[in-house]
């Protein structure tokens, strides 16, 4: 049997789960500072190694294999989105990454998920915010912060496919994969997707899994991101 990060997670034999392991890469000290203070904190948390740059980043996350990622979107060397695209493309399981930036609506937060990363966090966000959101990510059964991903992407997925990368689309999809798509763009979780559906939620994790497979992404961000690139799901 594959062991997953959830495994990890959970631990063995029902032993308490191990804490997330945590790596910041910011390049202002103070706020990397202010990160490990607020997470170290949490008793299922863990700040296991800190990088001031994304050339820095880059062979720190290989070499620690941590389970999330905080990567601010701008930094000198290598910015967070070629920091992320080479972490996704240089690893067999990649953890999982937050971009932390001051604007919600930058390009750079867009391509940043294009390259991979499963959510982003602003950081002017609380620290109740910030706890969550790890947490969050790391159950990957629901999109972070739903309303600003779809926000972005009807923004900047300006540049559509034609009528027939929809058709491709909807072929590879089954009827039910399709319907609940359009309800992970709606930022539903699995539990509400269930709910919805009138299905057991290990029926749409299921569903889910064959959505990211079919669509070739690694997770639910970019399985929302490629339904309004290719137009299954339009704006408004």
């Amino acid at each position: 049997m594959t062991t997953t990060q959830d495994d990890d997670q959970r631990g063995h034999h029902g032993e308490a789960p191990r804490p997330l392991r945590i790596v910041l890469a910011d390049d202002e000290q103070m706020v990397r500072s202010a990160l490990r203070a607020i997470l170290g904190a949490e008793g299922d948390m863990e700040v296991v190694g800190e990088a001031a740059t994304g050339a820095e980043a880059v062979p720190l996350i290989r070499e620690l294999r941590p389970d999330i990622v905080l990567m601010d979107v701008r930094m000198p060397e290598i910015d967070g989105i070629r920091a992320t695209e080479q972490v996704l493309a240089g690893m067999d399981r990649p953890p999982r990454i937050i971009v932390v930036t001051t604007f919600e609506n930058d390009a750079y937060v867009y391509d940043a998920l294009r390259a991979g990363a499963s959510g982003f966090l602003l950081k002017r966000s609380g620290a109740e915010d910030l706890v969550q959101a790890v947490r969050l990510v790391a159950r990957s059964d629901s999109l972070l912060f739903p309303a600003a991903v779809r926000q972005l992407a009807a923004r900047h997925a300006a540049q559509r496919a034609a009528d027939d990368a929809v058709r491709t689309l909807r072929a590879r999809l089954s009827e039910r994969e399709r319907a609940v798509l359009r309800l992970m763009t709606a930022g539903m979780t699995n539990a509400e997707i269930a709910d919805r559906l009138g299905v057991g939620p290990a029926t749409v994790k299921t569903h889910v899994a064959g959505v990211l497979a079919k669509l070739g992404v690694r997770d639910r961000t970019q399985a929302v991101i490629a339904a309004y690139e290719c137009g299954f799901v339009r704006p408004g």
